[in-house]
């Protein structure tokens, strides 16, 4: 077997994040979105940030096989291109912070991103203006940065949604698209400068089949009808992984 795989086995903590990997699936699966902010808080316990960032792209992009097709149907393809363009340009911006800024500092930061985005969406907190064009390119860069920065690429257009009175499946499908593209996004830039390595890869393909399988059996479970019983579920598991994952706890 290739040495990198044997070192990912050996991972600290493999089957605390196996295990985490496999709840946030069945939250991705029925709400779109949810991984990073359920992984992010365990998995940055255990390995490096650059590694954990690597991790949510290359798992996000095994989930997408399973939810990309039917939510390309669904999704509002021109509001997810402006995101998405905004998002590519400042995904190196957030790839460097994450360089510069140390293991706890960007612990810390994951963590109120999370909790800022809980809070926002337990308490159903709305905007009121008018987001237009302009801003959907500034949620789209400002999700980018924090993609980049800490590995948690939905928590930025989540809030950005609840800006919105729309209906579950269509915010559904263009969180997953969006998603989709920024990881695409995120793993090459990793790739490309030089900031992965195939002990990461082997760890995240070993992380990616339990994924995978939960995210479809989330996917089977999707029924609009039962939005409330689904969100409170991810508040739920969301609770627990940054609680957990706090630099207080250590």
């Amino acid at each position: 077997m290739p040495e990198a795989f044997l070192a990912a086995l050996e991972t600290p903590g493999l089957i605390w994040m196996v295990l985490t990997i496999a709840a946030a699936g069945i939250v991705r699966g029925f709400t779109g979105f949810g991984t990073a902010m359920i992984f992010v808080p365990i998995g940055t316990i255990f390995l490096p940030t650059a590694d954990v960032v690597f991790l949510m792209g290359v798992t996000g992009l095994f989930s997408t096989a399973a939810l990309f097709p039917a939510a390309w149907k669904e999704a509002d393809k021109s509001e997810v291109a402006a995101l998405s363009i905004a998002a590519g340009i400042t995904v190196p911006l957030g790839l460097w912070l994450m360089a510069q800024l140390d293991a706890l500092t960007l612990r810390w930061v994951a963590s109120g991103v999370i909790g800022f985005t809980l809070a926002a969406v337990v308490t159903g907190w709305r905007w009121q203006g008018n987001m237009g064009w302009p801003g959907r390119f500034g949620i789209g860069g400002a999700a980018g940065t924090v993609g980049g920065m800490t590995g948690l690429t939905g928590p930025v257009v989540i809030i950005f949604y609840l800006s919105s009175a729309r209906d579950v499946t269509k915010v559904r499908a263009n969180t997953i698209v969006f998603l989709a593209a920024l990881d695409a996004v995120i793993v090459a830039n990793l790739v490309f400068g030089g900031l992965s390595s195939m002990q990461a890869l082997w760890t995240a393909l070993i992380l990616a089949a339990p994924y995978v399988v939960t995210t479809m059996i989330g996917k089977a479970l999707f029924d609009p009808g039962l939005e409330k019983v689904y969100r409170y579920a991810s508040y739920a598991v969301i609770t627990v992984a940054v609680l957990t994952g706090l630099p207080l706890f250590d």
